[in-house]
């Protein structure tokens, strides 16, 4: 009988001590084809993004877990409870903020247009009109080109596929936010930057709409980084 009565203590403990380690567990969706905010590096996801959430989790004095998954797969796994948030460079917009909640933001982009360094036919958004452009699906490129609707669309599900089809002549011009376009220039010969007029848009991270507290907690973390300097030792790491 008293072994009995051990044998249920100590699976009681068990189940006790994983319960208590899960929920010192942040799991973290996001998309490691956004350079240089998450990208793999060998097996090894890293970026600005993972650099700064890995803080975040320094402060929450909790273990962060960075899950990869398809851009437009991010929210649904969110809102199924797959990952806890998501940070994935994910501009914070209207029609996504029905659904879920956003952080304060953390970064701010434009959208800019690639196009081969012989191009010199396409020096705005204007000169879209009738082209056949490439965009990464779920992206803000995507949405903006969708709302201009004057463009011949091929939707992608990563940048690298969209800048190989570009190469290839197979499209005429990709449009992406500034930060991964440099990154992409930098990493591939025969192709330039446009610059555009395009409005900032803000970076931040996703919530369940019920996580309130998981997303105050985030917010407090993302000040005392701003407040510790960590904050700007990360944008000199990734953007100076």
């Amino acid at each position: 009988m008293k072994k009995f009565l051990l044998s249920i203590l100590l699976t009681i403990m068990a189940i006790f001590l994983v319960s208590c380690n899960e929920n010192n567990i942040i799991y973290v969706g996001t998309n490691a084809e956004f350079p240089p905010f998450e990208y793999f590096d060998k097996d090894k996801i890293v970026g600005f993004d993972i650099d700064l959430i890995n803080e975040v989790g320094n402060i929450l004095n909790k273990e962060i877990k960075v899950i990869h998954m398809d851009f437009d797969g991010l929210l649904p796994a969110l809102q199924s409870k797959k990952v806890d948030m998501v940070i994935a460079g994910m501009t914070e917009t209207e029609e996504r903020k029905e659904n879920v909640n956003f952080s304060n933001s953390y970064y701010e982009a434009k959208q800019v247009i690639i196009i081969n360094e012989d191009n010199n036919y396409i020096k705005s958004f204007e000169d879209l009109e009738n082209k056949n452009v490439g965009v990464v699906l779920g992206f803000t490129g995507d949405a903006l080109m969708t709302e201009k609707d004057n463009s011949i669309l091929k939707r992608f599900s990563n940048v690298y596929s969209a800048v190989l089809d570009l190469k290839n002549g197979k499209i005429e011009a990709i449009v992406l936010d500034s930060e991964p376009a440099k990154n992409i220039i930098k990493n591939n010969e025969g192709i330039k930057v446009v610059n555009t007029d395009s409005l900032k848009e803000s970076y931040a991270i996703a919530f369940r709409k019920d996580d309130e507290n998981l997303m105050l907690e985030i917010n407090n973390a993302l000040k005392k980084l701003g407040e510790n300097g960590k904050y700007k030792e990360l944008i000199d790491k990734y953007f100076n």
